[in-house]
């Protein structure tokens, strides 16, 4: 059902289903798929493409121009997995051309209100970040990540899978896989046990990441030891992998 007081430019292209409320704002270039729902008031520009079962809640602005001085207005893109849902006031801007021209955003992700997701970042699936989270550009966050409330991201930096962030974080290094970090600027806290138990891997491999993080952070050795030491476990075990491919291809420097 489409609002008689919504407006939806004829060149967008509108999925089966779709429910749009009233002063929604549905621009040139965008792309909705099967069964989305947009209250009112919701802003949505282009190029954008938008999945299927995605929910947007009021005063949400989706695809808008970034906030980059270089940005000259090109036709960069904002892509959109399936069933998220994006609460109010919620922003997320497109890419620039200095890096892959699009912003990208998995499927079922929690965007809590106000949060806001800068230009040319990537964000996997199953992702929530709480009220005021923001990222800058070109931040990558993987899948199962939390992010708590009010935590700030610098750009270029990545938060690694099943990673998590306390409120108020201020994350100006990368955040490897499975580690909970808290703190302005953050640093590691300690291991997201619990986040490892509710995704079901087997005990055998909450084990061998509990190792991991033990010779990342309390053996005394440096990044480089560390990881030399996990090599061999890293063979066997595809979580202690992530992990060390993640720290492999860190170019900020990981929180320690």
């Amino acid at each position: 059902m489409i609002d008689k007081l919504a407006y939806i430019h004829p060149d967008a292209k509108i999925g089966n289903n779709v429910t749009i409320g009233p002063w929604t704002y549905i621009g040139a270039d965008v792309e909705v798929g099967d069964d989305c729902w947009f209250s009112s008031h919701v802003v949505v520009k282009g190029p954008t493409v938008i999945g299927k079962g995605n929910k947007f809640y009021q005063f949400a602005s989706v695809g808008e121009d970034c906030q980059d001085k270089k940005f000259a207005g090109e036709a960069t893109r904002l892509i959109i997995g399936d069933n998220n849902v994006i609460r109010e006031s919620v922003t997320i801007h497109r890419g620039t051309t200095q890096d892959n021209w699009e912003t990208r955003i998995g499927s079922d992700n929690l965007f809590m209100a106000y949060v806001h997701i800068a230009h040319d970042c990537v964000v996997g699936n199953n992702v929530i970040m709480s009220n005021n989270a923001s990222i800058a550009g070109h931040v990558h966050v993987g899948d199962f990540a939390i992010l708590g409330g009010m935590t700030g991201v610098h750009q270029f930096v990545k938060i690694g899978a099943h990673a998590f962030t306390a409120g108020y974080s201020l994350v100006l290094k990368d955040v490897p896989p499975f580690v909970m970090a808290s703190g302005q600027p953050a640093i590691p806290r300690g291991l997201n046990s619990e986040g490892l138990k509710r995704r079901g891997f087997s005990k055998e491999s909450q084990l061998a990441v509990r190792h991991a993080y033990k010779a990342l952070y309390r053996n005394g050795l440096t990044v480089e030891e560390a990881v030399e030491q996990l090599k061999e476990t890293a063979i066997d075990d595809e979580q202690v992998k992530l992990l060390v491919d993640f720290i492999a291809s860190s170019t900020r420097g990981i929180v320690r």
